[in-house]
């Protein structure tokens, strides 16, 4: 396959490169401290920072799978790719962003407890059951992706083999296939269903008993306090939600190519360098813990 990344001159591209390598190394170094901050300071080793550690190291290799490769596409010196690294890519792609919606969803699911049980919050999310529900992510976000990655590496492809994005993007591939599509587009509307519309719902109810048990709080400062708890999950929940279900608006087929490229950059270049930010700029106990390192 041949990438074509962004069109534009040579210069543009350039400068696109820059930014990219730019993003990738701040993602890269935030997230990359975040779990070493965790790992040095004993205070940060609860379930809410070790289900934050697995999602800062998702985020690495999430960029990682893309990145390294869409700058070579943009500097027009690897834009070759095979079919099975293709696969490949696309494989963990998907696997690691359904790993994420699961990820916060379990988040969210430890902020209801943290917020709506307080007293018995220790005992209920202990670090038997954070390891259960964080195996669980990662095994459900990669298992989930498996047919589908097996479904399209059977695909046909007659050629031409021009992919119009920086990445193997599933629509893209589907677009180029010369073979009967309807089973992948079925498996990725039903791994749709279960991956990101579940783990919104989960989300979502979740904080509908958050906010409900907020309210209920008599003094505006415990309001306050309990609501800061939760506030950095709820802007990474809804940027990486808002963004994912742009997704699956299908517009014409151009259009929804062009779309997913614009979309795909956001997940892949500025969610990943945001989260480690949103997560410690306003946190009071890394605030602390920065201080001590």
């Amino acid at each position: 396959f041949i990438l074509l990344g962004f069109p534009g001159t040579w210069h543009f591209r350039v400068s696109l490169a820059v930014v990219f390598a730019l993003t990738y190394s701040l993602t890269v170094t935030g997230n990359a401290s975040v779990i070493a901050l965790v790992w040095m300071n004993s205070n940060l080793h609860t379930p809410m920072y070790f289900f934050l550690c697995n999602l800062s190291f998702l985020e690495i290799w999430y960029t990682t799978d893309v990145v390294p490769k869409a700058i070579g596409v943009m500097l027009g010196t690897s834009q070759t790719i095979s079919f099975s690294v293709c696969i490949l890519q696309l494989f963990f792609l998907l696997s690691l962003g359904s790993t994420e919606c699961f990820l916060l969803s379990v988040m969210a699911y430890d902020r209801y407890l943290a917020i709506c049980y307080p007293l018995r919050y220790n005992s209920l999310m202990n670090s038997v059951l954070s390891a259960r529900l964080v195996l669980s992510s990662w095994l459900g976000g990669f298992l989930a992706i498996s047919l589908l990655a097996f479904l399209t590496s059977r695909l046909t492809f007659c050629g031409p083999h021009v992919i119009n994005h920086f990445l193997c993007d599933i629509d893209a591939c589907l677009a180029l296939s010369c073979s009967d599509t309807w089973h992948v587009e079925l498996a990725t509307f039903l791994v749709s269903i279960i991956v990101v519309v579940a783990s919104c719902v989960v989300t979502f109810i979740s904080y509908i008993y958050i906010i409900s048990s907020i309210l209920r709080i008599q003094s505006a400062h415990g309001r306050k306090k309990a609501f800061s708890t939760c506030s950095a999950h709820l802007s990474v929940v809804t940027i990486w939600y808002g963004s994912t279900m742009f997704l699956y608006v299908k517009l014409s087929a151009q259009k929804s190519l062009d779309l997913n490229k614009l979309v795909n950059t956001f997940n892949t270049f500025v969610t990943p360098l945001l989260n480690p930010f949103i997560y410690t700029l306003r946190n009071k106990e890394v605030k602390q813990a920065l201080g001590w390192v």
